[in-house]
């Protein structure tokens, strides 16, 4: 009985020793390692507090389960596996509360919509169809052009060509295309006055 007694003594002795071998193993490698292990969990996460967050928990991890460690491969890369691991954890954790819907109703009296507090930046309805009117009315008085001012007006001040672009396309002068641009907007300056 006391040999037995002995035996477990010695395995709980020599456990010890392991043990405290590894913790040792464990914080040289945390203390080379740690700007790195940080590095990989931000790869993950893309936030500094979250990043963090995942090596503390992964280096606690490490160190509760120490006794899992084989020794089979570096501690440095045991201990990457687990912030790597650590750190889809985390982002698991937020994508879960990450969307909320444009729909919901929040607020206390839950009569606020989240879709309410949304700013537009764009041109209001009302602007939207006056100068949707403006350019079909403009429209119409282009087609009331003669046709060599019709085509200048139409490839300048529509399709965006430069003068001497539609100079080189009609095979006129650029002084001809230039007058031409100027008599068409006069002429529809006159036209949209008349409305």
């Amino acid at each position: 009985m006391e040999a037995r007694q002995s035996h477990i003594e010695n395995e709980q002795s020599a456990a010890i020793h392991v043990r405290s071998q590894s913790a040792g193993e464990l914080q040289d490698a945390v203390m080379r390692s740690l700007p790195m292990l940080y590095r990989r969990a931000y790869r993950f996460v893309s936030d500094p507090h979250d990043a963090e967050d995942a090596v503390q928990d992964a280096l606690l991890s490490a160190y509760r389960h120490l006794d899992q460690f084989k020794g089979t491969a570096k501690m440095t890369t045991w201990l990457t596996t687990i912030v790597t691991n650590s750190a889809l954890t985390q982002l698991r954790k937020r994508s879960r509360h990450a969307y909320v819907s444009l729909d919901e109703r929040v607020g206390e009296d839950q009569d606020f919509c989240v879709a309410d507090g949304l700013a537009y930046n764009g041109p209001s309805p009302e602007v939207e169809y006056i100068k949707s009117e403006r350019h079909e009315t403009l429209m119409q008085h282009v087609e009331g052009l003669s046709p060599a001012l019709r085509k200048t007006i139409q490839m300048c001040d529509l399709d965006g060509l430069t003068t001497r672009e539609v100079a080189v396309i009609l095979g006129v002068p650029h002084g001809t295309v230039k007058a031409r641009v100027a008599r068409g907007r006069s002429k529809l300056r006159h036209m949209m006055r008349k409305m």
